[in-house]
């Protein structure tokens, strides 16, 4: 399953929707649920974002982003 973790650089400065930043995160998950509970804690494990949702991609949502050019799986 795909995530979309859309997320700030820091914790110290308060949040700014101009800007947020998004990385994607293939993980395997039996739920949905489980997938965004891994996400969270591999991103607060490896980098010090301040993460603001994380959004599973459906089939098509994810055919999007990869069109738009941006997509790009990141390994934590």
């Amino acid at each position: 399953m795909i995530y979309k973790v859309f997320y700030q650089e820091s914790k110290d400065r308060s949040p700014r929707r101009e800007q947020t930043k998004a990385l994607y995160l293939d993980i395997d998950a039996s739920s949905e649920l489980e997938g965004r509970i891994i996400a969270r804690k591999r991103i607060e494990e490896n980098t010090s974002y301040n993460v603001e949702f994380i959004e599973l991609l459906s089939d098509k949502h994810l055919e999007y982003e990869k069109e738009t050019g941006v997509f790009q799986i990141t390994e934590l």
